[in-house]
């Protein structure tokens, strides 16, 4: 249950206003659901995430939507479920999660801008026009990495926090019997 909770959490936090390029809960909520659930069930952020962007494009950007725009990032958000699945399924450690935490948005920087660089008129077809692409990227990354430590640290940190303290109250009151 709480895997869909954070989906919700990813997509509010991109629908949402919010003063900060590029700062969700977008890699937190997929690397969670990829821990939490079955990849059977791999469609439901990656769609929820696709509407989202379908939402964002046509409605508050006010842009033409354009399918294969968004291909290279349904992509990468079905890549960081199945991250999340393989990293963190079987064992949830503080490294384990602060390296899915540095993976999920340094693979989104390093794809979405190579897609904009190879995609697009915007940037010179050179290693330079390359650098410049990712140079403009930076800022965006930054708060990703930012964000997503942080909601992983709130999504897995919580429940761990909250089982401690539990594990804690019930030794107490087994020490005052």
């Amino acid at each position: 249950m709480s895997a869909f909770l954070w989906v919700i959490v990813a997509v509010l936090s991109r629908v949402l206003p919010h003063p900060w390029m590029n700062f969700t809960a977008v890699g937190a909520g997929l690397l969670y659901f990829g821990a939490k659930r079955s990849l059977r069930w791999i469609f439901v952020p990656v769609l929820a995430l696709a509407a989202t962007d379908y939402y964002l494009t046509v409605f508050a950007y006010n842009y033409p939507f354009h399918v294969d725009a968004y291909l290279v990032t349904w992509g990468w958000y079905a890549a960081v479920v199945v991250l999340g699945y393989l990293l963190l399924r079987n064992k949830i450690t503080v490294a384990r999660v602060a390296t899915g935490a540095v993976l999920a948005p340094t693979s989104f920087f390093l794809v979405s801008n190579f897609a904009v660089w190879s995609s697009s008129m915007m940037y010179p077809h050179t290693i330079a026009g390359l650098m410049t692409c990712y140079a403009a990227g930076l800022p965006f990354y930054q708060n990703d990495l930012l964000s997503t430590g942080i909601f992983c640290g709130l999504a897995f940190g919580l429940p761990a926090l909250g089982r401690k303290m539990a594990e804690q109250r019930h030794a107490g009151e087994h020490a005052t019997l």
